[in-house]
């Protein structure tokens, strides 16, 4: 089939790669689409052209530095505005991509309004990174130039410690750099995807499958990654019934892989315009208004709940829908000043567990990819330009978003 993944040439082009991780890797991808016939996933995906990428592909003579333009947050009180700035010139292991798309998510708006912490501004936001390789370094043996790529939330890591030779490098033990915001191991500020360009190192990088449109593979860099990671460490497939809190970016596509995994979908929002899409995109039950509706009727249902909710909200009414010994996963973080509070009962009554996940590995983001392009799963998206972002952040916070707004970078 198209879509699935050469697995000799993934272990070839991946040092990392273990022997095991492939093999369970391949059996679940090929037993989910077996599951998934029964499940009904939904999503459409548009063709394109692998030789029209490498014709478009931005032909660029020597190594760098690259200038590059972008959208920069200068403060948390101010719009964004525009910015000029350089990316770094090739390294031995670099690629430098030529940026088609990036998709706006919640946590940029977190860090540019410094919700979670101090920022250096200027800087300029955007994880969910799409385009085509112009120009590789020497040492690149992964892509060449003219390939669709895209760039999660992590652009570096040790390399070197257990976690990130385990294929986990957001858990990096002596700290993954971000894609934004985040300190390089050369001691410079890292800049994001509401940008025209980027130089990553190639092991940070993901292949973007012909069947994908560049446009829809940067939410799944992030907001896709963000709940497929959980979704695998829980063991979600079929005969498990999935509560998912929020129908945002990052719930919409909880729904969407949840169902195609075979799982059965229970979508827990406060919004009431959005139940017909919950359904659509394959939930079998929608819970309007958790903190004032009567949840008597659903308690002790469902086996996993994932809350991708970006804002605080209360807790303890969530956990009597879970089962005996059944798991809460957190993956949506609000205003570090309004933490959550869960009461001791919510845990010990039926010997819960509440557990949290950040994004996953290069591997297993890769692995969610190619699960979407076999699936046909797709975000729902909406295409906007560099100068519509600050409207688009506000509509982020007012739940507007119908469900990801995707920055279009003009040539």
């Amino acid at each position: 089939m198209k879509n699935q993944l050469n697995d000799k040439e993934q272990v070839e082009n991946n040092p990392k790669s273990h022997e095991g991780y492939d093999i369970s890797r391949r059996n679940f991808i090929v037993t989910s689409a077996v599951a998934a016939v029964g499940a009904g996933a939904a999503g459409l995906l548009g063709p394109f052209s692998a030789q029209a990428a490498e014709t478009n592909a931005t032909k660029i003579l020597g190594q760098g530095p690259y200038p590059t333009e972008g959208m920069a947050v200068y403060s948390a009180t101010e719009p964004l505005k525009p910015l000029k700035f350089e990316r770094r010139a090739l390294g031995p292991k670099d690629v430098a991509i030529k940026l088609h798309y990036c998709g706006i998510c919640h946590s940029d708006i977190h860090h540019g309004h410094e919700d979670w912490r101090k920022e250096t501004f200027p800087l300029v936001p955007g994880h969910e990174l799409a385009g085509v390789v112009a120009a590789i370094g020497s040492s690149v043996s992964k892509f060449k130039v003219g390939d669709r790529v895209g760039v999660g939330c992590m652009v570096n890591s040790c390399h070197h410690c257990s976690m990130c030779d385990m294929g986990m490098e957001q858990y990096c033990e002596n700290g993954a750099v971000f894609t934004y915001g985040s300190k390089d191991r050369d001691g410079t500020m890292t800049q994001g995807g509401y940008s025209t360009f980027n130089v990553v190192d190639e092991d940070f990088i993901i292949r973007v499958p012909d069947s994908v449109d560049l446009a829809d593979a940067g939410p799944m860099m992030c907001a896709g990654i963000t709940v497929y990671s959980p979704f695998r460490r829980w063991s979600i497939g079929p005969g498990k019934k999935v509560g998912v809190v929020g129908l945002g970016g990052l719930g919409h596509m909880a729904v969407k892989i949840a169902t195609a995994m075979g799982a059965e979908v229970t979508v827990i929002t406060t919004s009431p315009n959005k139940v017909a899409d919950a359904r659509k995109f394959g939930a079998i039950e929608v819970i309007v208004n958790p903190d004032s509706a009567d949840l008597s009727k659903y308690k002790r249902s469902l086996d996993f709940i994932i809350d991708t909710a970006p804002y605080k909200h209360k807790l303890d009414k969530l956990f009597t829908l879970l089962k005996q010994e059944a798991t809460f996963c957190m993956v949506g973080v609000g205003k570090v000043s309004e933490p959550y509070e869960i009461g001791p009962f919510a845990l010990l009554a039926s010997r819960n567990s509440y557990a949290g996940s950040q994004i996953g590995g290069i591997r297993e983001t890769q692995e969610l990819i190619d699960f979407c392009a076999l699936h046909k799963i797709r975000p729902e998206i909406i295409k906007i330009s560099m100068s519509e972002i600050s409207d688009a952040w506000d509509k982020v916070v007012e739940k507007k978003a119908r469900y990801r707004y995707v920055i279009e970078m003009k040539a």
